[in-house]
């Protein structure tokens, strides 16, 4: 018996061609998502005709995937500078209102 999170052999298909792969159990839906992911991109890939064998197929599926991270990435940080311009905007707003404020009392 495993413990909790111990690598344990689980297998994925992947364009008909079955491969085992060791991972902790706490891991094993995602791998298995990935896996299905991954193999539903390959064959779009494959049944596009435009690229052929196995080796080719898994170079394309692997650069729209990492185009696909990047961009996810360059989103992330996007919105986090324009968060952090916003916070900063109404930090300087408060401070500004509580000045006003302050000096209304004296």
């Amino acid at each position: 018996m495993n413990a909790k999170g111990a690598p344990r052999g689980v297998s994925v298909r992947i364009l008909d061609k079955e491969y085992m792969v060791a991972c902790g159990e706490d891991e094993r839906d995602a791998l298995i998502a990935s896996a299905e992911y991954l193999n539903g991109k390959m064959r779009e890939i494959r049944d596009s005709g435009k690229v052929i064998g196995i080796d080719r197929i898994a170079v394309m599926a692997a650069l729209n995937l990492a185009h696909e991270l990047l961009l996810q990435q360059n989103r992330k940080n996007d919105y986090h500078q324009t968060m952090s311009a916003r916070i900063r905007s109404l930090q300087e707003k408060i401070e500004v209102a509580l000045n006003q404020g302050n000096q209304l009392e004296f």
